[in-house]
């Protein structure tokens, strides 16, 4: 498992890097995060960047950041629920690794979601709902598309995810 990379795919509030940090460390691989990687690099924040640089902005930092990850061997990454959006990500991440979508209902990404302030999504819950759900519409087949594995999380423990999920890598 230690040449072949993971990398786990997902809508916001899937628990991609809960669920990413522990599976990498019972794997034995390096975690990443695309979205903190991101941070660290600009030297701010997800809303920080979406508010001055637009989503825009951020995919184009998103795509070099995932473009070199996906060189590293051994690596979990978790990436951002959009990252899939876009085709020079879909591309990078289909070339050395195991893609695994994190399925979540609307319900669960909605309380998964409801306190975060460091996601771009509205406080108020309908316009959140809506945005959440346009979403799953807009990227629903590309995660399809991509998975090598589909996983739903909901209702399950993490150490029954990881479990299920080491057996299915």
């Amino acid at each position: 498992m230690a040449t072949k990379n993971v990398y786990i795919i997902g809508p916001m509030g899937a628990g991609k890097t809960s669920i990413g940090r522990a599976l990498a460390r019972e794997l034995k691989l390096t975690f990443y995060d695309s979205d903190q990687v991101v941070e660290e690099r600009s030297g701010a924040d997800l809303l920080w960047i979406y508010d001055i640089e637009g989503e825009e902005g951020f995919r184009q930092r998103e795509i070099k950041v995932i473009a070199e990850l996906v060189n590293l061997p051994g690596i979990l990454l978790a990436t951002g629920g959009g990252t899939v959006a876009s085709v020079e990500n879909r591309s990078a991440l289909t070339k050395n690794g195991v893609i695994v979508y994190l399925k979540a209902s609307l319900d669960e990404q909605l309380k998964r979601t409801s306190f975060s302030k460091r996601r771009p999504l509205s406080r108020s819950p309908d316009a959140r709902r809506d945005k959440l759900s346009n979403l799953h519409t807009e990227l629903e087949p590309l995660y399809q598309e991509l998975a090598d594995v589909i996983f739903e999380t909901q209702n399950k423990s993490l150490p029954q995810i990881i479990r299920e999920l080491k057996k299915l890598i």
